[in-house]
């Protein structure tokens, strides 16, 4: 649904904004920490967070660019 965002700025001529979006998506899930059960190499990891928590984790990594 993020990534559908990402589709929706660069239709709208937000080409940077749609890039940063792309990038801090790339980033949460190279880092791997904050990603959801389906994302973590061992779906019963105690350390994955819910959609809420890896949307919020991308929300930071936008602003941080």
């Amino acid at each position: 649904m993020i990534l559908s965002a990402k589709l929706m700025l660069e239709h709208l001529g937000e080409k940077d904004a749609a890039e940063r979006l792309e990038r801090g998506v790339a980033a949460v899930i190279a880092e791997g920490k904050d990603v959801t059960y389906d994302m973590k190499t061992n779906r019963n990891d105690p350390t994955a967070v819910g959609t809420l928590q890896m949307a919020e984790a991308i929300c930071k990594k936008v602003r941080a660019t």
